[in-house]
Formats: structure tokens, sequence, C-alpha cells
């Protein structure tokens, strides 16, 4: 059962990256940054939950994932204020 909630939490990580990497292909303005921005955070929350399911025991992988979204989310901040 652990294994499963696992899975789901890396999953839903993977598909926001993926998500947000389709987003931003797509980019004409500041205001589809800031959309992305929004789904990064909401993965951020996910991601955050996930990782309180499972007691914070993710080999590792949950902390550096959680990182790279917070990086994520701190570049996506300084391209929308470059972009206004």
């Amino acid at each position: 059962m652990k294994k499963k909630k696992r899975v789901l939490a890396l999953s839903a990580v993977v598909l926001s990256f993926i998500a947000g990497a389709a987003l931003s292909a797509q980019v004409r303005d500041w205001h589809d940054l800031k959309d992305v921005h929004k789904h990064v955070q909401e993965a951020i929350g996910e991601m955050a939950r996930a990782r309180a399911a499972n007691h914070y025991d993710m080999g590792g992988h949950g902390v550096r994932a959680e990182e790279h979204l917070r990086a994520a989310e701190r570049e996506l901040s300084m391209a929308i204020g470059n972009a206004r």
C-alpha cells in the first residue's frame, strides 16, 4: 500500500512537470507564466501532502522533488517580474 502511494505521489509530480513544460511551450505573455506558476504552486502542495501521507520517508526523492519545484517557482516568479 505504501508503495502504491509513493508511485501515485511521484506520478503527480511527473505529471505536473509535464503540464508545466507543455504550458511553457505556449507562453505568449506574462499571464501564461502566471498560470504555469499557479500549477507549480499546486504541485508543491500536492507533494507536501504526499510526503506527509508517506511519513516523509520517500528515500530522499520527495525532498529533492519539492526542492526542484520550489526552484521552478522562484524562477517563474522572476520571469513574471521581468515580463511585466
